[in-house]
């Protein structure tokens, strides 16, 4: 990949469990939940080195979102629409990051949104019964208990046919698409 902010220097990272990549920076999360980054730091986002316990990383455009293993929420970086506006969350088991946006699954199946709303992303905060999510920069998904897949700003997704998916397991949203992994591994 493009190496203009050494985004790709990562050959002497050890005992990594988890990796994320924004745009301009590459996050490296450590088997004894330390967290490592390298890349454009211009605004903070590679700032993470003094953070502990981290049991998931989330790289994003300028910013960086970590879950604790209490299920506290920590960010580092641009915070131009308030995506890094999380000290107060807990209960999360899952967040996600994207362009301008973080999203935070919490322990009873609900959603909650910080940053950009200018594609919809915050219409997830009335999701419930969501076991898996994804902030895309269009658009952001869930999945429900059932396996189905639920979406903000619907326009992107129907294009696809994502609206039909059923039994799925795992989702990613990116700039303009959607993978789906059902029960069956397909």
């Amino acid at each position: 990949g493009s190496t203009i902010y050494d985004e790709c220097s990562v050959s002497g990272w050890s005992d990594i469990i988890a990796i994320s990549a924004g745009a301009y920076h590459t996050v490296g999360l450590r088997g004894d939940g330390t967290v490592v980054a390298v890349g454009d730091n211009e605004n903070g986002e590679c700032d993470v080195s003094s953070w502990s316990d981290i049991v998931s990383v989330c790289a994003a455009f300028k910013f960086t979102v970590g879950l604790k293993a209490d299920g506290t929420v920590v960010a580092a970086g641009l915070n131009d629409y308030g995506q890094c506006n999380v000290q107060n969350w807990s209960n999360m088991v899952a967040v996600s990051a994207h362009w301008g946006v973080t999203m935070g699954l919490k322990a009873d199946g609900t959603v909650v949104v910080t940053g950009s709303n200018r594609y919809s992303h915050h219409d997830a905060s009335g999701w419930s019964d969501i076991v898996a999510i994804s902030a895309g920069e269009y658009y952001s998904v869930g999945i429900k208990a059932d396996g189905s897949l639920v979406f903000t700003n619907q326009t992107w997704t129907i294009r696809w046919g994502a609206d039909e998916w059923d039994d799925l397991a795992e989702v990613v949203a990116s700039n303009y698409g959607i993978l789906g992994i059902n029960g069956k591994g397909d």
